[in-house]
């Protein structure tokens, strides 16, 4: 009898939109009425591993109260939580209890282990007599195990103001079993052309906490955190626009509430949780025998050349050495690959070309087997051949895929292109919103680059304007 998919799960975030309805759950204790449904913002899970995962809520019944505290009375609070096999929960694997703080906001970042790799498994909590709504998650293939595929939705930029969040409806729908998000999750400032973005720009830990509240009220955005477990990672808006290797002039203090905010609503293991001016944030996650992600900061420690900071580029490095992966895939945020004509970036890897070829050198005196970087903050879709190093003739050694926004840009234009006679290994782009669906298998990749009609008005239809593959061991793209 096959199993339960994730669509009964998402159906349950987000009512009848999709389709069908989640199974009608155990009743909850009679609430005490001391505050309203304090689940407000969801539930989510990331980091995935062989035994566990994190899972992610924030106690909130009022979002958007003026202290950031979410409307909570300023005491801590028991959450329980449990793990299931099945949808209907009448297969408990796990249970356990946090203690939700007003230092973090109320937010909860459970870490269950002991539970078998390689499985789909279903969550949900409970706090002061409300159940939370139920969410889908997974673990990692053991390592080394032989795994016939994997679907990954990446996307990024995603401004509340500038329009609707359907790209995110969609990918739910087509129920990825890993999300990678790469920044700008958030906007500090937001013009609010379609919506409105929720209040002033933040500048102090309460303003931050606020706008991401506004932002996890978004049905979509829930329904997409209910589908997979997410592995993410942060851009600029997260703190400030172009913020990249220190304050830059800004007050401590406002990285300091950036970093808090940002932990407290993103389904991070402990370890990520901020220390002074400092929030770990790369790590590497593998994926059985298939695939490993390497989950990079180019933000927090750029300066003297390098773009990822002399430590993180070792620990990369010494990743591609060790790797016996199918295919090694660099989740991060900024253009990689060269780019001729027009102005140069000086938030790219452009302007950091010597950090760029240590890299690419590094995966290629590895022996890496496929090399892929999946990269945001464009605001267009790209597909790109990585060359090496000032030889245009020579054959591609990598291959990045480059997502477009969730909404930020608008609606986008007509038509697609390329990188024209000075670019020739930039094989697509698009500009138009949505996100990308990549399927890793043994013999290739496979890259959909989904597409949104519109964004300034909801429910519009989403199509897929591209698809390439890179065989296994031929970096090259393929077109259809």
């Amino acid at each position: 009898m096959p199993g339960p998919t994730r669509r009964t799960v998402l159906t349950g975030i987000v009512g009848t939109a999709l389709g069908g309805l989640l199974p009608e759950l155990p009743a909850a204790p009679v609430p005490s009425r001391r505050t309203g449904d304090p689940f407000t913002l969801g539930v989510a899970s990331g980091d995935p591993a062989p035994d566990g995962m994190v899972l992610w809520t924030r106690l909130a019944p009022r979002p958007e109260a003026g202290d950031g505290l979410g409307g909570m009375a300023g005491r801590p609070a028991v959450v329980e939580w449990e793990i299931a096999e099945d949808e209907r929960f009448t297969r408990i694997v796990g249970r356990g209890s946090e203690t939700a703080v007003p230092e973090l906001a109320y937010s909860v970042h459970a870490e269950p282990a002991g539970l078998l790799p390689g499985r789909d498994y279903f969550y949900r909590f409970r706090s002061d007599g409300h159940l939370s709504p139920a969410a889908r998650t997974r673990t990692t293939p053991a390592a080394g195990a032989a795994v016939p595929a994997l679907t990954v939705a990446t996307a990024s930029c995603a401004k509340f103001g500038a329009g609707h969040f359907t790209a995110y409806r969609a990918l739910a729908a087509d129920e990825p079993e890993l999300v990678l998000h790469l920044g700008d999750y958030i906007y500090e400032t937001d013009e609010g052309e379609v919506r409105d973005p929720g209040g002033p720009e933040p500048t102090d830990l309460a303003g931050y906490r606020r706008t991401h509240a506004h932002q996890k009220t978004d049905a979509d955005l829930q329904a997409a955190h209910a589908v997979a477990p997410w592995l993410v990672v942060w851009d600029d808006h997260e703190l400030v626009n172009n913020w990249a290797g220190g304050d830059r002039g800004r007050a401590p203090d406002r990285r300091r509430a950036a970093f808090q905010a940002y932990y407290e609503h993103m389904p991070l293991r402990r370890a990520s949780l901020p220390r002074g001016l400092d929030l770990q944030l790369y790590r590497r996650i593998g994926w059985g025998s298939l695939a490993t992600f390497h989950m990079l900061d180019t933000r927090q420690y750029r300066g003297d050349g390098s773009i990822t900071g002399a430590g993180q580029e070792r620990w990369l490095l010494d990743g591609f050495r060790s790797s016996t992966a199918g295919w090694d895939v660099l989740g991060q945020q900024v253009f990689f690959a060269r780019r001729s004509g027009g102005r140069k970036s000086r938030d790219t890897w452009e302007a950091f070309p010597e950090s760029r070829d240590r890299i690419v050198r590094g995966w290629t005196d590895a022996g890496v087997r496929n090399a892929v970087v999946l990269t945001g903050d464009e605001h267009v879709h790209h597909a790109n051949e990585i060359l090496p190093s000032g030889d245009r003739d020579a054959r591609p050694v990598g291959t990045e895929l480059v997502t477009t926004s969730v909404t930020s840009g608008g609606d986008g234009g007509d038509g697609d292109g390329d990188g024209g006679s000075e670019n020739p290994h930039i094989r697509y782009r698009e500009d138009r919103r949505g996100y990308l669906l990549t399927r890793f298998e043994p013999a290739q990749l496979r890259a959909d680059f989904r597409v949104v009609e519109r964004v300034s008005r909801p429910g519009a239809p989403v199509r897929t304007a591209a698809t390439f593959t890179v065989p296994d061991r031929e970096p090259g793209l393929h077109r259809g």
